[in-house]
């Protein structure tokens, strides 16, 4: 064996220059703790309302504290991974595993099918031998539809696959790569030709097809002619009340599942699972249940890849990348899962929404990477087959990747259909250990978070990678409706998973390392935050409006370690934001988001969670729309906040306590300019400012409720309600 046999398949690398860091963290450990002396000195008596407000303010300044020091934990010594895909060629290229991919849809009306088949095309061009590639679409809205667009990317791919190989184009989900500007003279004439023809000839045409169908809502009888799969909808099946349709539109054993160019292509199902009243299907997490059991006997490779159906492959090499992780002959053998993170391809230049979640995927990831491995989040995952079925970590358990795996069963397609829907039956995993000791986990909106905790609790670890070409890139909400939504689910899932026997501190202990256990608690308690975020932004301006104060004097010494810390802790967060390529008006629309998603989304999941726990209210999943219209579009791309939704909670909630700090500010102004009556600025000042700086934050509201007047506007519903609430509140303060 040559020195090259020898060398490991991936390093890491621990983060540089962490003084600076370290200094600030000090720094802001001293000045908080003054804050608490300050708080406990100058407690006021005898003075009720006082009383209960100071009190709550330093529970809230308490609370954050304590977060922000669990944060530390995570953001202490992040570590970076990187990948030798060479070596993994040199040594193991002619017994490279085969992979399953599983890409989960569930309506096609809210996920297209021409954005879900671009999904599946970018993944079936892999840069990996295609016989050893298989693709699952679990549709769970089980429409003819989505079946139909599966069968048009069958055709197209034959053209698709060989056009990515020879001219090794990136990315290679077709709709990106075609609306990507490409300068001329950096193609050569043949694919210039050759691109011609595919895009006009081939993919706008399929699209058309496609799009002509779903217009017309469903597939016209001349079509239905050409696959037998259509017969399966002539049953009367409904989304909700349907038998198993599961197709295997290209057998990758078959010898004449070729390309244009004769080559093999990789094998592609669809998969419809069972569904019928009475029986709960489990959200995203049975749908993935039943893509493994299916998928054990068609394919059964020993490496799995779950993507939403929104997450393009950015990068072709994603596989070897994932590869050099688990079969490194070293490092490999308590790998569970390679995780990527999310990173969207249609975030605007400033991320008006605070999509991109910069510091969490460059820092904050790595750093519980460094701790056990970060959590698995649904999307963008390669997991060993086995360990995602309940494999417990032992200390000599290792693969040898050379004496071959995941051999195929060696019999017909439709052998192989009539035998994998009953592994994908309504009934299938009833008295079995599927969603508790197997698979994924059921019963909780974040069922990939608590999946990852329960294998880390086996004994085994995650890897996180995060190369400089993305490997997925995906659709974030173009609406700050949508947005909001999308976080409530998330926090109120994993506040949940904090008030469950799933708590790291319940379920983990003495199974994952201490550090690993707070590094979950940081995401579990997001929803927490809620209950200090309004108390902040509600009680100063009350108390401004009553005379009361709750600050240090501007010429007090004690005024220094609040000054400090806020100045300190915000000009770091601006330094890391821009640090990783953000811009000063993203940071500002950061910040705005991180206020937006405490007062509403994380109020909702934080409330909606403890309702669950005691019975009042039942598990939803709410499916985010990929879609938006011409003009919501056109308002996402300038920038201009949407609101429009004039039943929202949330819009309610944000508008009233936006003008509620308006409205103080507004008579604090007329005291002290207009009628030059005695404020007492050293003692109110901070109070003045705190009220400034969340008036300067939702000037986007103002503007949404008394500017503008396109339809993102805040509707003028909600501006009344707003208004009546606001000034209540308001009066309830000066009378």
């Amino acid at each position: 064996m040559g020195e090259n046999d020898y060398l490991p398949l991936f390093e890491t690398r621990v983060a540089k220059g962490r003084l600076l860091y370290w200094l600030y963290a000090l720094s802001m450990l001293i000045g908080i703790a003054l804050i608490c002396v300050y708080r406990v000195k100058h407690f006021p008596p005898n003075e009720q309302l006082k009383t209960w407000a100071w009190t709550g303010l330093f529970m809230a300044e308490l609370w954050y504290i304590s977060y922000w020091l669990v944060t530390q934990l995570v953001r202490f010594n992040p570590v970076y991974r990187s990948t030798f895909k060479d070596r993994l060629s040199h040594r193991y290229e002619e017994v490279l595993p085969g992979i399953d991919i599983f890409v989960c849809t569930a309506d096609a009306e809210l996920e297209p099918p021409v954005m879900v088949i671009n999904t599946v095309l970018s993944l079936m061009a892999y840069d990996y031998p295609p016989e050893k590639l298989n693709v699952y679409l679990s549709d769970d809205g089980g429409s003819e539809l989505m079946f139909y667009a599966l069968l048009e990317a069958t055709r197209f791919s034959k053209l698709w696959l060989p056009f990515c190989r020879k001219f090794n184009i990136e990315p290679r989900a077709p709709s990106v790569y075609f609306s990507s500007i490409v300068k001329t003279h950096d193609i050569d004439v043949s694919l210039a030709k050759e691109r011609q023809y595919i895009k006009v000839k081939q993919y706008e045409e399929m699209n058309e097809r496609i799009n002509e169908n779903m217009n017309l809502g469903r597939i016209p009888d001349e079509l239905r002619k050409q696959h037998k799969g259509f017969r399966e909808w002539e049953s009367n099946a409904s989304r909700s009340n349907h038998q198993t349709i599961l197709q295997i539109l290209i057998d990758g054993r078959d010898p004449n599942a070729v390309d244009t160019e004769g080559k093999p292509l990789p094998t592609l199902v669809y998969l419809a699972r069972e569904k019928r009243p009475g029986y709960h299907h489990n959200f995203k997490a049975g749908a993935m249940n039943a893509l493994i059991r299916v998928s054990s006997r068609i394919s059964n490779s020993p490496i799995i890849l779950n993507v939403d159906c929104d997450q393009y492959s950015n990068n072709s090499e994603s596989v070897r990348d994932a590869l050099c992780f688990f079969m490194d002959d070293e490092q490999s053998h308590n790998i569970a899962y390679i995780q990527y993170p999310q990173y969207f391809d249609n975030i605007t230049k400033n991320d008006l929404y605070g999509n991109y979640f910069r510091v969490v995927n460059e820092v904050e990831l790595p750093g519980i990477d460094a701790n056990g491995g970060p959590l698995y989040i649904g999307s963008g995952c390669f997991h060993r087959r086995d360990i995602l079925c309940g494999k417990i970590y032992e200390r000599e358990s290792m693969i040898n990747w050379k004496k071959g795996n995941g051999i195929r069963v060696k019999e017909s397609a439709n052998l192989l259909e009539e035998t994998g829907k009953i592994l994908a039956g309504c009934s299938y995993e009833e008295n079995s250990p599927w969603g508790k000791e197997m698979g994924l986990k059921y019963g909780c909106p974040v069922e990939d978070v608590i999946t990852g905790f329960s294998i880390k609790c086996r004994g085994w670890r995650s890897i996180c990678f995060n190369p400089k070409k993305r490997g997925f890139l995906g659709v974030a909400p173009t609406t700050l409706l949508q947005s909001l939504i999308q976080h409530t689910r998330w926090s109120g899932g994993q506040f949940q998973i904090f008030l469950s026997k799933y708590c790291p501190f319940i379920y983990g202990y003495g199974k994952i390392p201490l550090k690993l256990q707070i590094s979950y608690i940081i995401y579990n308690l997001w929803a927490a935050n809620c209950v200090a975020t309004l108390f902040y932004v509600v009680i100063p301006s009350f108390c401004l409006l009553k005379g009361i104060i709750l600050f240090p004097q501007l010429s007090s010494p004690w005024v220094l370690p609040f000054t400090y810390v806020f100045t300190v802790k915000y000009a770091y967060s601006l330094y890391e934001f821009l640090w990783f390529e953000g811009t000063l008006k993203g940071w500002y629309n950061d910040q705005r988001m991180w206020l937006y998603k405490r007062m509403t989304s994380y109020l909702y999941g934080f409330f909606g969670t403890i309702m669950r726990s005691l019975g009042f209210a039942k598990l939803n999943f709410v499916i985010t729309s990929k879609i938006a219209d011409y003009d919501v579009s056109r308002r996402f791309e300038q920038e201009i906040m949407e609101f429009g939704a004039d039943s929202s909670m949330f819009i309610i909630i944000i508008a009233t306590i936006g003008l509620f700090n308006l409205f103080t500010f507004i008579w604090i102004s007329e005291r002290v300019i207009i009628n030059r009556q005695s404020v007492d600025l050293d003692s109110y000042a901070l109070q003045i400012i705190l009220n400034g700086l969340l008036v300067i934050i939702n000037i986007p509201v103002f503007q949404g409720l008394f500017l503008r007047k396109d339809k993102g506007c805040i509707p003028s519903s909600v501006t009344i309600e707003s208004l009546i609430l606001a000034a209540t509140v308001c009066l309830l303060a000066l009378y």
